[in-house]
This record gives structure tokens, C-alpha cells and sequence, in this order.
């Protein structure tokens, strides 16, 4: 699969991939959707791309004029594949970069909030859950107004083990072929 930027200051410059399984890249139409969903909402927010594969949420983001976006990947192969895509796309001054376990980072004391926390691990790993549990526990992670967006296949939904979140709840699904998108925000 080509990864591009589709819009905002780097369109049209084309990022590079991970080899293998351990990412899950996704395809224009859907990250057009998901940025016509947030619309203007994008400008001046600050993002974490939790399991940031190639960075390309993230990227696009930043492309559309987020402030800064938090990239976070445990694996070498996708850091190296961030770092070459922000460069790339000259967004060095805006990303910060790290290579940490998502779950071990969402557990430990947030130490800033996020307006957008995109969680998309690595499919059929019930991993979307349990980062979704972390955030909820610990939602100061989540700026007043802010959402956590996840990226899964549609069976992997439909086969959800039952957890209650206490902070968190559900607005929003959107499936796009093979992908959907759930989203979430603050209880009021």
C-alpha cells in the first residue's frame, strides 16, 4: 500500500512504510473520513498517536495544522519509519518521538492531556481494549472536550469482551470496508 499525505501543508508527499505485520497502515478513505469528521477541529489540538506505525494519523494531522503530535511505537522498524516521515515532511519541530510500551505509558501519571489520542495496535490482539481501559483509568490523559479514536477491523468490535469504562463513553462508529472507527469522549 502507497502512504501519502492527502491533505493540509505536505500534501501529496509520500510516506514510507513498515515491512511486514506489525502495523496497520491505514488507506486514504478512511483517513479522509476520519479528518472530514473532525473538520476544523484540528487546528491548534495536539495529538498522541499511540501505536504510531508509520505515523501517518499523526502525520496528516500535523499536516492540517495540529499543534503537536505525540508518535509512540515500541518496535525499532516503526520508530525509524517515523522519524524518516516527520522529517520528510519537515514536522521535526511539531512531533515528538518515543519508543516506549503504549501500555506501560498509558499506566504511568499523565503528564500533559491530549485533545486527540488515536489508538490503532496491531490488529486481532484484543490490545484496542485494553489501551482504551488505560486511558479510561487514568483519563486526565484526555483534554476537557478531547477524543480517543480507535482504529480496528469491524470483528474485532463485534467480538469485544464487555468492559465498563467509567470516564469514557461512546458517540460515534463508522465502518469503512474492512476498518471501523470508534469514538469516544469524556462522560459529562
Amino acid at each position: 500500500m502507497s502512504l501519502r499525505v492527502i491533505a493540509g501543508k505536505a500534501k501529496g508527499r509520500k510516506l514510507k512504510s513498515v515491512a511486514g505485520d506489525t502495523t496497520r497502515p491505514i488507506t486514504d478513505r478512511v483517513k479522509e473520513a476520519l479528518f472530514n469528521i473532525l473538520a476544523g477541529d484540528v487546528a491548534d489540538s495536539n495529538w498522541w498517536d499511540l501505536f504510531a506505525g508509520t505515523g501517518a494519523v499523526g502525520i496528516e494531522a500535523l499536516s492540517r495544522g495540529a499543534a503537536s503530535v505525540r508518535f509512540t511505537d515500541s518496535n525499532r522498524a516503526p520508530i525509524e519509519a517515523i522519524k524518516f516521515n516527520v522529517a520528510h515532511c519537515r514536522f521535526e519541530s511539531q512531533a515528538e518521538i518515543r519508543r516506549a510500551d503504549a501500555f506501560q505509558y498509558l499506566a504511568a501519571a499523565p503528564e500533559r492531556e491530549f485533545d486527540y489520542i488515536y489508538i490503532a495496535p496491531p490488529q486481532h490482539k484484543d490490545m484496542w481494549s485494553h489501551a482504551l481501559e488505560l486511558v479510561d483509568d487514568h483519563i486526565e490523559w484526555v483534554a476537557d472536550g478531547g477524543w480517543v479514536i480507535v482504529q480496528i477491523a469491524p470483528r474485532e468490535y463485534k467480538f469485544k469482551r464487555e468492559f465498563a469504562l467509567a470516564n469514557l463513553e461512546e458517540f460515534d462508529r463508522r465502518k469503512y470496508g474492512n476498518t471501523l472507527l470508534v469514538f469516544y469522549e469524556k462522560k459529562r
